[in-house]
């Protein structure tokens, strides 16, 4: 399977890129990982909901630019549905059973993805009702996707 995250904004923090590193890294017997990173868009801190609409608009039209057209297509949302580990593992191998050999999962920048990357998606997936910040959120999904791997090869990790 090959996986694609795609997210909004470059990975600057250390510590992040050293967890993100090591998933990778315990990834690779699973499955193909990429990662993609669109510019975010400039903007000053008090905009109108207009301009907010814009922002996210520039930024979709970055992400939908790299995902191709066969690319099953997963956007973390906030009112996404939320899911077990063992129902997101469930899903991972269901998607691989029936022929879904790419998939992608989407994050969005600090205010939420456009409605054209949220119209482009298969299925919205919530890590819970609490706003994280999206760069945290790459090593998160990161790992409840070794997680789900593991799960599904009734492998020790998860508990």
């Amino acid at each position: 399977m090959k996986i694609t995250i795609v997210t909004v904004g470059k990975l600057k923090e250390k510590y992040l890129k050293q967890g993100m590193a090591e998933y990778t890294k315990r990834l690779g017997a699973y499955a193909n990982i990429d990662f993609i990173e669109v510019p975010d868009e400039k903007a000053p801190e008090n905009l109108s909901a207009a301009d907010m609409d814009i922002v996210k608009q520039r930024e979709g039209e970055r992400i939908l630019a790299k995902i191709s057209q066969d690319t099953y297509v997963i956007t973390l949302e906030i009112n996404g549905k939320q899911l077990t580990s063992e129902q997101l593992a469930t899903h991972i191998d269901q998607l691989a059973t029936y022929g879904k050999s790419k998939l992608a999962f989407i994050i969005g920048g600090s205010l939420g993805l456009s409605a054209d990357v949220i119209s482009r998606s298969d299925y919205a997936l919530s890590f819970s009702k609490m706003t994280f910040p999206h760069q945290l959120m790459k090593l998160v999904l990161l790992e409840q996707i070794y997680r789900a791997f593991r799960i599904n090869r009734n492998e020790p990790y998860h508990k």
